[in-house]
């Protein structure tokens, strides 16, 4: 077998990363609605989180902040069209967490939008005072 210097290693390992990159630009040539660790593979999230561990696991943190980016332009949204909202206070990282690691664990090959969509759909919305055309790229 034969035996790769440190420097071809090196110089493989850029090719390989190179390639790795050009690829996933080519992916990118389509557009997309929505992007980010919300919309990827649960099997790895699932494998990646660890919800005991809170802010100090970086999969929790990118997943956190993703769902609550998401959640607040749904919020835009329903507050745009019926003046309705979801009260975000009550997904904190504590609540969230957990849910989506079980969720993802379950559920390999569905991704955590799938839960947050779910989530937005059955949870209680508020209703409050809202001029539509408040936000002007989400008004009609």
């Amino acid at each position: 077998m034969r035996a790769w210097s440190k420097r071809q290693l090196t110089g493989m390992a850029l090719a390989v990363s190179l390639a790795a990159a050009l690829v996933a630009e080519g992916a990118r040539a389509d557009p997309l609605a929505t992007a980010g660790i919300g919309v990827g593979n649960c099997a790895k999230l699932a494998g990646d989180m660890k919800p005991e561990d809170g802010f100090n696991n970086m999969a929790n943190v990118l997943i956190y902040f993703w769902v609550q980016g998401y959640m607040s332009a749904a919020n835009i949204t329903t507050l745009e069209a019926d003046s309705e909202y979801i009260d975000l206070a009550k997904f904190d990282e504590k609540t969230l967490l957990p849910m989506i690691h079980e969720f993802c664990s379950k559920n390999p090959d569905k991704k955590p939008v799938s839960l947050i969509d779910a989530l937005l759909e059955k949870t209680a919305k508020l209703t409050g005072p809202w001029a539509k055309g408040t936000i002007g790229w989400a008004a009609e």
